[in-house]
């Protein structure tokens, strides 16, 4: 069966952290969507790269969906918690115990909601506060059940190739990371 996933693209997200893990995850033959929050299925990148999403939230069918994706960037983070769809979402598919995942800022909104505590978790250096409740480590990706959280730009790649491990298997990563000459 094909895995789906969903990335959730709002004004503001940081083009690498988003862009990177669509990318990566196609490759390894998983089911990717973009979903808008706007409202509009063009989202402006945080460094003016304009995006069309797949599809729109209130469109979207989340029933197949194995994993949440959110990328971070600013303000793209605090669109996505503004959405209470959203919240309502990630609400759903932590208490069934099914994937999120979350770069750079956007940790911080696990953080908000109460997803981090007695967990291992990570995000941009200067976020570090919104964690709440989390042990916070500086690892590049941090795996704790699952919750999934990674530092920033510089971390998309490795945190695209856990996803893919956590998804389908470490040989589909090693796979993937060895097309891409990534070391």
């Amino acid at each position: 069966m094909e895995k789906k996933v969903c990335v959730f693209l709002a004004d503001g997200f940081e083009e690498v952290e988003g862009l990177t893990v669509v990318d990566i995850l196609r490759r390894a033959d998983i089911k990717v969507e973009t979903v808008s929050v706007t409202g509009d299925r063009e989202i402006h990148g945080a460094h003016e790269i304009n995006v069309q999403a797949d599809t729109l939230f209130e469109e979207a069918n989340f029933e197949n969906a194995e994993m949440l994706i959110l990328p971070g960037g600013m303000p793209g983070t605090l669109h996505l918690q503004e959405h209470k769809g959203l919240e309502a979402l990630l609400r759903k598919f932590y208490g069934n115990k099914k994937y999120v995942a979350a770069i750079c800022a956007a940790p911080t909104i696990f953080g908000k909601l109460g997803f981090l505590e007695g967990r291992k978790a990570t995000c941009y250096p200067e976020m570090e506060e919104g964690l709440s409740g989390a042990n916070v480590i500086k690892d590049m990706v941090a795996v704790d059940g699952h919750v999934i959280t990674s530092r920033g730009m510089g971390t998309a790649i490795p945190f695209a190739l856990c996803l893919i491990e956590l998804l389908i298997g470490k040989e589909k990563s090693e796979e993937i990371r060895a097309s891409i000459i990534y070391e």
